[in-house]
């Protein structure tokens, strides 16, 4: 007796996916949570514990960004004022941020940006057009980004 394969009919591949640039701007977070350099490193925290986010850019009132502030800024600032017993009010982001902020280009392919996230070991990147800011691109965002396209051939 012969054996039958149980194997159904193959699916069609959808090459669109294949031959289209998966791009940043795609995948993206556009509704963002910023903060200003002005404000005080005590709503940074409430804001960050509220929201459930690690970190977020840094806009001007031109929304064009000028720094980033994550939780481990807020952790550094609230350290040194227990150490030299200082209240955490007096403190604003404009200190407290980074200041020389990595970009990405929001027409970069979605796989280059992963690359580009394991090599410099950064959890955000935001996206910058015309000199504003216009979103964010996270570790989260890529990995989403490839849960949807599990099953299609990557090129």
């Amino acid at each position: 007796m012969a054996i039958k394969s149980f194997q159904g009919a193959r699916k069609q591949q959808d090459n669109t996916t294949e031959n289209q640039q998966l791009k940043v701007s795609d995948y993206m977070t556009r509704d963002l949570i910023t903060f200003k350099p002005d404000q005080l490193i005590d709503e940074v925290v409430h804001s960050l514990l509220t929201n459930k986010i690690s970190g977020g850019p840094v806009v001007n009132a031109q929304n064009e960004l000028v720094g980033i502030i994550s939780e481990g800024d807020c952790l550094k600032q609230i350290c040194e004022s227990h150490y030299y017993n200082m209240p955490i009010e007096q403190d604003t982001v404009d200190k407290r941020m980074i200041k020389n902020v990595e970009t990405i280009d929001g027409n970069m392919d979605i796989f280059d940006a992963a690359k580009k996230f394991l090599d410099s070991k950064i959890r955000r990147f935001p996206i910058v057009q015309e000199g504003k800011l216009v979103g964010q691109i996270s570790q989260k965002d890529i990995l989403k980004a490839a849960m949807q396209l599990k099953g299609h051939n990557w090129k």
